[in-house]
This record gives structure tokens, C-alpha cells and sequence, in this order.
């Protein structure tokens, strides 16, 4: 009997600073990257200490050997074998993400507490399993805000897993509409709001935001600065009069551009390498 062989799988990770992480994904996928992961301090598989490690994946060994050659610093990696795939698994364990929310995953219990409310959430191949900085930023300037939430429509740019719309709608939002340009991880979303009972009130899609219809009293936007700056009249033409736009995925770095931009916000987060801003 003839024993299949096991797929291998091939990437290229370097460590760098924080202010050289988007050129340097950008570069991976020119050299034909199928998919970039970002590792820190606040990722479930940790990063290098006080570095962001950027794990690309490539389709082949040759394709990851090229790149290698032409990313100073990186190594290569080769991982044999599917069970890669789940091992992240053992890391996601419940935690709270902000005043009066938990998050857990299906795998996993957690009883809450008075005035504690659990997400449960499988974050699938998308970004948003709530450990990271800006996640845990914005979760907590949308907890600020819930006395304002009730009655309120909710937009999240850049939804991912749809971690921060539920949130949102956890805290007393009438309803959310949540947008990603990566049609792959609506799925995903859709399937977060099914299994916490708000597949009514949340829905999800790869629109552009150019074509999102109506203005919400509460935007969020949790991506990196130049996306911010380069839609930034879009962000402010969906929000109504008297609402409130929150902004993350911003270097520290960084925050002076997107100041320059959007102007003085309201309130100013950090946690970490990182900022949210907030604006009416």
C-alpha cells in the first residue's frame, strides 16, 4: 500500500520595525506572495520581540527561494503536512476585549459575569481575532461610546472577521454593515453574526465603500494609515451629523499624517506601537 505523501508548504519570514512593515509586504507580494501574515507581541503566534515577523506565503519552493534572495534578513521555512493549518487554535483562548465584552472561541467556554456579554468568534483566515492592538483600540472607543449606541447604524471598513461590527451591536447598535476588498473573509463574517444571533441585524460584503449606501451615526475603520488618509472624504461622507468616526490601524509613527488630514480628533488611544483616533 502506497502511503500519500504530505503537501508541503513554503514561506519566507523576516523580522522588521514597525515603520517598515507595509513596504515590505507590499514587496512580498509583487514577488508573488499568495498571502502576508503580520506576527508582534499581540498576535496569537508571536512575532519577534519588539518586531514585526512577516510570514509570506508562496505557491512553490522556487517562487519562495527568489524571494528570499531578494528580502535581506529573511529565512525560509517549509512546513509539511495540514496540521499547521489548526495549531493556532491552542493560543485563542477567551480573554476580555473591552469594558463588558469577551471573546471566546466555539471551542472553547466561558461563563460571563454580571454585566458581561461573550462573543463567540472563529476568525477563519481573516484578520480580527481581538488579541491585536487596534482591535482591542477600537473595541474599547466603541465601549466608550455606548451610551450613544442605541438606535445607531454601525459601517466597519475593513471588517475582517467582523469582530468589531458585532461588537458594536453587542454594546446596543440597531444594526451594521460591515465591507472588506477581500471577498474571501465575508463568509466568515457572516458566519460570526449567525453564530452570536445577529445574522439579522449585520450584514456583510465585498462593496467598495464608494458604493455603500446611507450615513451611519458610528464609522469604524481599522486600517492602515495611507488607506485612511487615501479615503479619508468617503469615511467622513457616510457619517451623519453629530456622529462618530474611529480610526485605527495607525502607527505611532504615523498618527502625524493622518492628524494632518483628518485633524485634532476628539480623544487619542494608544496600546502599544499604536493609535486610534476619534472625530465627530
Amino acid at each position: 500500500m502506497t502511503t500519500k505523501a504530505k503537501p508541503s508548504y513554503w514561506f519566507v519570514a523576516v523580522d522588521l520595525g514597525a515603520e517598515e512593515v507595509d513596504e515590505a509586504s507590499g514587496r512580498f507580494f509583487e514577488l508573488g506572495a499568495e498571502g502576508v501574515e503580520e506576527r508582534d507581541e499581540g498576535t496569537l503566534v508571536k512575532g519577534a520581540s519588539g518586531k514585526v515577523t512577516l510570514v509570506a506565503s508562496f505557491p512553490t519552493k522556487a517562487k519562495a527561494e527568489a524571494a528570499k534572495k531578494k528580502t535581506k534578513g529573511s529565512r525560509l521555512e517549509e512546513i509539511v503536512g495540514d496540521e499547521w493549518r489548526d495549531a493556532w487554535k491552542e493560543h485563542f483562548k477567551p480573554f476580555r476585549l473591552c469594558e463588558g465584552v469577551w471573546v471566546r472561541p466555539p471551542w472553547e467556554e466561558h461563563a460571563p459575569r454580571r454585566n458581561e456579554k461573550v462573543l463567540v468568534l472563529e476568525p477563519g483566515r481573516a484578520f480580527g481575532t481581538g488579541l491585536h492592538e487596534t482591535t482591542r483600540l477600537v473595541a474599547e472607543s466603541i465601549s466608550m461610546l455606548k451610551r450613544a449606541l442605541a438606535n445607531t447604524s454601525v459601517l466597519d471598513v475593513g471588517t475582517g472577521s467582523g469582530i468589531l461590527a458585532l461588537v458594536a451591536l453587542t454594546l446596543g447598535a440597531k444594526d451594521a454593515v460591515g465591507i472588506d476588498n477581500d471577498p474571501d473573509v465575508i463568509d466568515v463574517a457572516r458566519e460570526n453574526a449567525e453564530r452570536n444571533g445577529m445574522g439579522e441585524k449585520a450584514t456583510f460584503s465585498a462593496t467598495p465603500l464608494a458604493k455603500v449606501k446611507g450615513k451611519f451615526g458610528l464609522v469604524l475603520a481599522n486600517i492602515e494609515a495611507d488607506v485612511l488618509i487615501a479615503m479619508h472624504k468617503q469615511l467622513r461622507a457616510h457619517l451623519v451629523f453629530g456622529g462618530r468616526l474611529v480610526l485605527s490601524g495607525i502607527l505611532a509613527t504615523r498618527e502625524a499624517d493622518v492628524r494632518a488630514v483628518f485633524g485634532k480628533p476628539l480623544t487619542r488611544a494608544s496600546l502599544g506601537e499604536w493609535v486610534a483616533l476619534v472625530y465627530a
